[in-house]
């Protein structure tokens, strides 16, 4: 947990990284929101209360909070489901979701449902965010070129996009391209300069310009290889002439239907699963390596979610790509988040005509590179090396994830990760409960034995366990001699706990598992132990 004494303000450093941060989190916020049908303003309104109120709410020190991309698919399919045929009234009853989800978020944090994030299997959550990776690209791409797809499935989107190269719009297909270019290329270039100027701040100032010398703003036509063409301000982002006039509030009338119930628990399970994640990821990134209170923060994200929904924003996780920014531009403490919100608020408040000169290509194109770095084929490499079987979740998370949604993929991934634990020689009797014996071996060291099956169903128990162990012990042995089966989640998940013991002058020493064969060359790969057939 993230205590008083280790927190040390820089306001400089954090006024500095926040104003950084600001300057990647702007353009997304407004891509994140048409994305998800939302009004561009909503991401940014959604930024402002992760800054200026969630920071505040016990978020964790290094997170940023705001919109993000894995939760585009979940909004878009409730604006769409829950409208029926009307985008707007979809987008208030959304918002209506979005309220009674941070609700539940703020209730799941009192009854410490932090822990959610160490349940469920690795590779499943990754298939998922590949999977959510593969529809934003799926759907922006068409953005990105100028075209009005006619499929609405990830899987057809898909198929469309040949169509849409051949039928691209060249003038706004040369900014999303050029756009696109930038981000992937800047990072690679061998210059020091490049690895700290944000690529999407050098889209915007490429992009903006390139819009105004082709006059986006005003509707035209205009010929190209014997094709005609039409461009106009529909292709540029779209703002309300005021602050107030941006904020927009929900309509709870339809909060009983099967259709907003099922959203409610998509936008709480995997939008605190995802926030979960992010901050335990931005944990570990952390150079004053402090821990967070995962609760904390999971109530920080619901009083979020309850105050952006009611004023008209997206939905609220702490966000990786931008805390990961944060942390590289020096942030401190959890000021850097409320700088960045401020400087959001400041923006859509004093300079609205500045926004409204952004192409929405551009925009396209960051969310296309966002897409591509959560299905990244080395994310795919990576998952195979840890272990076929690993793979196996992967894909299948992702495929079922393609064809049915983000509940239906989680789920397969779960329910193929048990019967692939039972195959692999898992007890029944131990998939849910683990039974561990502990001793005291001397007054600073302690002795733990797991037995059956050491696998992600039952981690959250033996994490209760080693989380309990007083401070007064400097060294414990855990012995899973007398497991069948230890899986790549818990191997993964003890070997980062082993060094925060370490960081922290304490010592975690993992024994027992001589006797089992790893399932694959990876470090981090499951162990199963061999079973002996008695004469």
């Amino acid at each position: 947990m993230t205590s008083h004494a280790a927190y040390k303000p820089d306001l400089k450093a954090d006024l500095v990284s926040g104003f950084l941060v600001f300057l990647i989190a702007l353009p997304l916020c407004l891509g994140i929101a048409m994305a998800s049908s939302f009004p561009p303003v909503a991401g940014i309104i959604t930024a402002v209360v992760g800054g200026l109120i969630a920071t505040f709410c016990g978020s964790a020190e290094l997170t940023i909070k705001g919109p993000a991309a894995g939760l585009i698919v979940i909004a878009l399919g409730s604006v769409q489901e829950l409208g029926a045929g009307d985008p707007v009234a979809g987008y208030h009853r959304t918002i209506a979701v979005v309220v009674v989800a941070g609700f539940i978020q703020v209730i799941l944090s009192r009854v410490r449902a932090g822990e959610l994030g160490d349940f469920f299997p690795s590779a499943v959550v990754h298939g998922m965010l590949a999977a959510i990776g593969v529809i934003i690209v799926s759907k922006q791409a068409h953005t990105a070129l100028g075209v009005a797809p006619t499929a609405r499935e990830p899987l057809q989107l898909l198929a469309e996009i040949p169509r849409s190269i051949a039928n691209m719009n060249p003038e706004v297909a040369l900014i999303g391209i050029l756009s696109l270019s930038l981000l992937f290329g800047i990072p690679k270039l061998p210059f020091a300069w490049a690895k700290k100027v944000p690529a999407p701040m050098v889209v915007l100032l490429v992009a903006v310009p390139l819009g105004s010398y082709l006059d986006l703003s005003h509707e035209h036509t205009y010929d190209f290889h014997f094709h005609h063409y039409k461009v106009g301000p529909q292709y540029l982002v779209q703002l309300p002439g005021s602050l107030a006039k941006a904020l927009s509030f929900p309509d709870f009338s339809h909060l009983l239907t099967a259709a907003s119930i099922k959203y409610i628990v998509m936008f709480t399970l995997v939008g605190s699963l995802e926030s979960l994640l992010s901050a335990k990821a931005v944990d570990a990134l952390d150079p004053q390596h402090r821990h967070s209170d995962l609760n904390r923060d999971l109530l920080a994200t619901g009083v979020g979610n309850i105050v952006a929904g009611l004023l008209g924003g997206l939905p609220m996780i702490s966000e990786i790509v931008r805390s990961s920014a944060n942390i590289n531009s020096g942030a401190r403490s959890r000021y850097a988040n409320f700088f960045h919100g401020l400087f959001l608020l400041l923006m859509v408040a004093l300079l609205p005509g500045l926004l409204q000169r952004i192409p929405l290509a551009a925009l396209g194109a960051m969310l296309i590179y966002t897409g591509f770095r959560l299905a990244s084929p080395h994310e795919f490499v990576r998952v195979f090396h840890i272990g076929r079987e690993q793979l196996l979740l992967f894909v299948t998370t992702l495929v079922v994830t393609l064809a049915t949604d983000l509940l239906v993929g989680v789920g397969a991934g779960v329910v193929l990760k048990v019967l692939l634990h039972l195959r692999n020689g898992a007890p029944l009797r131990g998939l849910f409960g683990s039974r561990i014996e502990q001793e005291s071996i001397d007054p600073t060291t302690l002795r733990m034995k797991v037995y059956d099956a050491a696998v992600f169903t039952n981690y959250l128990s033996l994490k209760r366990k080693l989380d309990a162990v007083p401070p007064s012990v400097s060294r414990l042995v855990l012995d899973l001699g007398a497991t069948r089966l230890v899986d790549h989640t818990v191997i993964e998940k003890l070997h980062h706990t082993t060094e925060d013991w370490q960081r922290a002058g304490r010592t975690l020493e993992v024994i027992g598992l001589d006797a089992h064969t790893p399932l694959a060359s990876h470090q981090l790969s499951a162990r199963r132990k061999p079973i002996v057939a008695h004469p």
